[in-house]
């Protein structure tokens, strides 16, 4: 199997994973590519919860009797800065007009519709450091389990160009809470320059699952489990989106022990 999705290069749809192309239960994503004065429509099934995040320029939405204006404004995902997101519940209908070039992001996770539409507010949203030396990276909390949603976790990363990120190498697999929690994950990679690439390693203890990728710019890595660390190549700086959902709404990991020494030093 290839945990790698390959972006289209052209055309609104840059990348697409549902539950059915990745064959998991959880996780659904999909990436867009808008250009001034275009609008789109995201329907959300009727069992399927969104988050729609504006990763870069100036759009309007409206969905469930809500309009909005002027959100976004990043000119690019690597800006010292966060964006606006959309939760809406399951049969959501999110229209959204692009005042500028546009690229959205459009997590969705299963719900049974208990939760209202809601903006999620640039200054809501938790930014923190991650990781000492080479190991640094800066993350910003978009959908943490901290605010209201019945599955999704939704997370934005910036790793530093020669540094590694989600490392040591952890996973979250296997229902032994509250040391750990079952939760699939997709990664949307963003490169800067664009033309360079990331490297991403999905294993797992046993090796029944052991792939290694050269990731582009626009690419999503599926994890359906096992470990699942990311290294940026000097000269390259990287983003992910990370979308987390599972059968419960935690986040706790486990590192592979091989590695868990450095934590120490």
């Amino acid at each position: 199997m290839s945990l790698l999705v390959k972006a289209a290069a052209k055309g609104e749809a840059i990348v697409r994973v549902t539950p059915e192309s990745a064959h998991w239960k959880h996780v659904g994503f999909e990436a867009r590519r808008l250009v001034a004065g275009e609008t789109t429509e995201i329907t959300l099934p009727a069992d399927r919860e969104g988050c729609l995040v504006i990763l870069t320029g100036t759009v309007d939405v409206i969905v469930g009797g809500h309009d909005w204006k002027g959100l976004g404004g990043r000119q690019s995902v690597f800006e010292d800065r966060s964006t606006h997101a959309i939760y809406a519940p399951p049969s959501s209908v999110y229209k959204v007009t692009a005042q500028s070039d546009a690229e959205l992001a459009i997590a969705s996770a299963p719900a049974s519709g208990r939760l209202d539409v809601r903006l999620i507010e640039p200054g809501s949203m938790k930014r923190s450091v991650r990781g000492t030396g080479a190991n640094t990276r800066y993350v910003c909390d978009v959908l943490p389990e901290t605010e209201q949603a019945e599955s999704l976790l939704v997370v934005e990363v910036l790793t530093p160009a020669g540094h590694s990120s989600s490392y040591p190498p952890h996973k979250h697999d296997t229902d032994a809470l509250p040391e750990e929690s079952v939760l699939e994950e997709t990664y949307y990679h963003r490169i800067d320059p664009p033309q360079g690439f990331a490297f991403q390693r999905v294993y797992t203890d046993d090796r029944d699952i052991d792939e290694s990728m050269a990731v582009g710019d626009h690419d999503v890595v599926m994890v359906p489990r096992g470990y699942h660390p990311v290294v940026m190549p000097h000269g390259y700086r990287g983003y992910y989106l990370n979308v987390m959902a599972g059968p419960r709404r935690e986040w706790h990991f486990r590192n592979d022990p091989a590695h868990e020494w450095m934590i120490a030093r």
